[in-house]
């Protein structure tokens, strides 16, 4: 058999020139299609169901502040869009979104979980489970005893572990921490709700337990010598190699190994030695 003749250049031309009109058919009825979906009633978004564990905030609260920030439809709204409004909000952590045929956002929130508050009295600044600083409102969390961080922002995880470890070993005095203080200098100090303070020195978390240790294990024979109680600390100073120095109620001990701090304003002295 001969091989078939090839078509006429016209004729070529003409396939060609249908197969562009076809395609750009398709692609205007495309266009047309996305336009009316992207405006058609039927598909708007109806309903925003917000789901959590939600404890300082509430789902109506939540869908007032994102809604007006929603674009498009059922089909057309960002999702990553959405999610991002919903974790600027002050209390969430983080929020999975999905659609729900046939007009649902469906959000699921994390909301921060507070640890302890950070910086100065009275600021919004607080840091949750994870060590992270963020602002809320700490209104509702005044009666919730939570402790004081005050450092470097990037110092955050690492007061809180510190926090985690250094409360328990003091919670012998009698009152829990109240303000947990890292210096740019890197030294510690803790200020117990019964107002004492506590200066804990420089070093790792098992240097830092040893002092406070030292300082728990003893402090009630010590207070005993001097007719005191142990609630009437008033200053520890642990940064010795192998004792402290502290101020009751009326009198003052200093451990005798080291140059004794800032002359206190009491006269009565005591050695101790850990």
């Amino acid at each position: 058999m001969s091989a078939p003749l090839p078509l006429p250049i016209d004729i070529r031309l003409m396939n060609w020139t249908a197969a562009v009109l076809l395609l750009g058919c398709v692609v205007a009825a495309v266009v047309v299609l996305g336009s009316w979906v992207a405006r058609a009633p039927v598909f708007a978004l109806t309903r925003v169901s917000v789901e959590g564990e939600l404890a300082h905030t509430s789902a109506a609260q939540l869908r007032a502040d994102v809604g007006p920030r929603l674009a498009g439809n059922f089909f057309t709204v960002d999702l990553q869009a959405v999610r991002q409004a919903f974790e600027q909000l002050p209390w969430v952590k983080s929020a999975r979104v999905q659609r729900e045929f046939p007009g649902t956002l469906r959000v699921r929130l994390t909301e921060q979980r507070v640890a302890a508050y950070w910086g100065e009295p009275g600021g919004d600044a607080l840091v949750n489970r994870e060590g992270e600083v963020f602002e809320a409102d700490a209104s509702g969390l005044e009666d919730s005893g939570l402790p004081r961080l005050r450092g470097a922002p990037e110092q955050s995880a690492q007061m809180l572990a510190m926090l985690g470890q250094i409360a328990p070993a003091l919670s012998a005095l009698g009152a829990p921490i109240d303000t947990l203080t890292l210096s740019e200098h890197g030294s510690w100090r803790a200020l117990l709700a019964s107002g004492a303070q506590v200066e804990l020195g420089s070093g790792d978390a098992p240097l830092l337990l040893t002092r406070a240790r030292r300082l728990t294990d003893t402090l009630a024979r010590v207070a005993q010598q001097q007719g005191r109680r142990i609630d009437q600390l008033e200053y520890a100073d642990l940064r010795y190699a192998s004792g402290y120095a502290l101020r009751l109620k009326g009198v003052t001990t200093v451990s005798g190994d080291a140059p004794r701090p800032q002359a206190p304003r009491t006269s009565a002295r005591n050695h101790q030695r850990g």
